[in-house]
């Protein structure tokens, strides 16, 4: 069985599911969780939010105020409401105005912390993505550019720790390797 079918079998007698996709930085979990929403697209009405766009800054990005949000937004969807989301602006350092997403079949989080505790009994499924931080380092800075250098040896650490705080490797219905 390949994972578009587990998760569709998971899935199936679940109302409101709710998958989440977490591991380091650099692993795939967007590319991940745009191709889940393509191979379900078909059974289902889907929204896909990304942990980028929950974090307060870098400093602020894995601290209670996310679960909080993870919480509120798991309810809504849950209760089939609308989901009102204030999505960060990394250029302005801010939270953009609330903005309400249209309720949906399925929610998909993608992104570090989106597995965690908080949440993780509301999920019909949790998948963890593992990649070596050197690479997923390089991935990322490939990807957004040489001027996170920084913030991103930091984000390692922060990361690993919020992972040994949650167990969330440990807790995944799917472990995938980059």
């Amino acid at each position: 069985m390949d994972l578009i079918d587990a998760l569709s079998d998971l899935c199936k007698d679940i109302t409101q599911p709710i998958i989440a996709i977490d591991g380091p930085a650099g692993a795939g979990k967007t590319t991940l969780a745009h191709d889940i929403k393509l191979a379900l697209a078909q059974r289902y009405s889907i929204t896909e939010i990304h942990m980028d766009d929950l974090y307060d800054g870098w400093d602020n990005a894995l601290t209670s105020q996310l679960s909080d949000v993870l919480v509120n937004l798991v309810s809504a969807h849950k209760n089939s409401q609308p989901i009102s989301i204030s999505t960060y602006n990394w250029h302005e350092a801010a939270f953009n105005p609330a903005t309400e997403l249209e309720k949906s079949e399925l929610l998909i989080l993608e992104g570090v912390g989106s597995g965690q505790m908080a949440i993780r009994d509301s999920l019909a499924a949790l998948i963890w993505i593992d990649i070596e931080d050197s690479q997923g380092m390089a991935r990322v800075i490939e990807r957004d550019g040489n001027e996170i250098e920084n913030q991103m040896r930091k984000w390692l650490s922060t990361q690993e720790q919020h992972f040994r705080d949650e167990g969330t490797q440990n807790a995944a219905d799917f472990v995938l390797t980059t």
